[in-house]
């Protein structure tokens, strides 16, 4: 089912399954995963008015024909802003596009200048063709389907490549609390993922986090702010 961006915002198919009770909001269709959660980190960083729906991982919900209609690519996060560009209601898919989108609306945390929104949006795609993929992948191999697999090399090059990448982090924040300077929307990706080391995956040994006091001291300012602690729980999961 192919993407289409509707003229009227109660056209979209996926209201059909979520409804709107705050159609003048940003509409987030999401989980509390990684991916999910820098969405939401982000609306609340940002201070844009949304409203936030489950969409669980099983297949009932992100391979259902309201949620592709919205997001081909049946993954969360997606959203709908009914303020998009010209005034009509635009909808999006991938985390880091819309990251950069929100954070072009909103004017906020993708730098002051230039040379300084590339900066962030490099270290932003650092996150979305690195550490996302590689992180995940070690993942699978280490807590998840791969881990039956009797074979050690694949668990073994996600881990060397998770301490490098882990290392790149380390070497940048010398000297500085954020990632590209100033805190962004690159922040607000990476530290989600940096989060399932101990979290999800319980790899935090495995890939010797403790070796890298920079990017802990990272995790840390990131997980004080009351913005983070807010998204981090949006959207709110089913008991």
């Amino acid at each position: 089912m192919s993407q289409v961006d509707y003229s009227n915002l109660s056209d979209y198919p996926i209201f059909d399954r979520w409804t709107a009770s705050h159609p003048d909001r940003i509409q987030l269709f999401s989980y509390p995963t990684p991916n999910g959660v820098k969405v939401s980190i982000a609306l609340e960083e940002l201070g844009l008015a949304y409203e936030p729906h489950l969409v669980s991982l099983a297949d009932e919900d992100v391979k259902s024909e309201a949620f592709l209609s919205l997001n081909p690519n049946n993954k969360i996060p997606a959203i709908i802003d009914p303020d998009g560009p010209d005034g009509k209601p635009v909808g999006l898919f991938e985390s880091g596009a819309i990251l950069i989108y929100l954070a072009e609306k909103a004017g906020k945390l993708l730098g002051s200048n230039a040379a300084e929104k590339a900066k962030v949006i490099q270290w932003l795609m650092f996150q979305m063709g690195g550490i996302g993929p590689m992180f995940g992948q070690l993942g699978y191999f280490h807590v998840y389907g791969g881990k039956s697999i009797e074979d050690p090399r694949p668990k073994k090059r996600y881990v060397q490549e998770v301490k490098r990448l882990l290392n790149v982090l380390e070497e940048q924040l010398d000297g500085q609390e954020w990632v590209a300077g100033e805190f962004s929307i690159a922040d607000i990706a990476i530290v989600p993922w940096l989060q399932t080391l101990s979290g999800y995956y319980e790899a935090g040994e495995l890939t010797e986090l403790n070796r890298f006091p920079r990017v802990l001291s990272y995790i840390s300012r990131f997980t004080e702010r009351p913005a983070v602690q807010r998204g981090w729980k949006i959207p709110a999961r089913d008991e």
